[in-house]
């Protein structure tokens, strides 16, 4: 769900309830979703005339990804080491 802000000109993210103070894992982890999309379909930042818009950084919002996904995984039972490898060496 997007919308074009009060001028017309950007598509700005529409929140999954904008009048809810308080969201679950799931909510949280689709709204990172979405701002990951927009810096990866519009770019980090952009100036249009003397108005200029940066995004949050992508980076730290791969990292909230992965916790709140980890976070998911803990209240469904998941695995706890999900994206652990082991390795068994017999011989140095």
């Amino acid at each position: 769900m997007e919308r074009r802000d009060g001028s017309g000109n950007a598509w700005v993210p529409e929140l999954v309830d904008p009048g809810k103070k308080t969201y679950d894992t799931a909510s949280l982890l689709q709204e990172v979703n979405r701002a990951i999309a927009a810096i990866m379909i519009g770019g980090q930042s952009y100036k249009i005339g003397t108005r200029s818009l940066t995004r949050a950084n992508l980076t730290e919002l791969r990292n909230l990804k992965a916790d709140l996904t980890a976070q998911l995984d803990a209240e469904a039972g998941g695995p706890l080491l999900r994206n652990t490898s082991v390795a068994f060496f017999d011989r140095r």
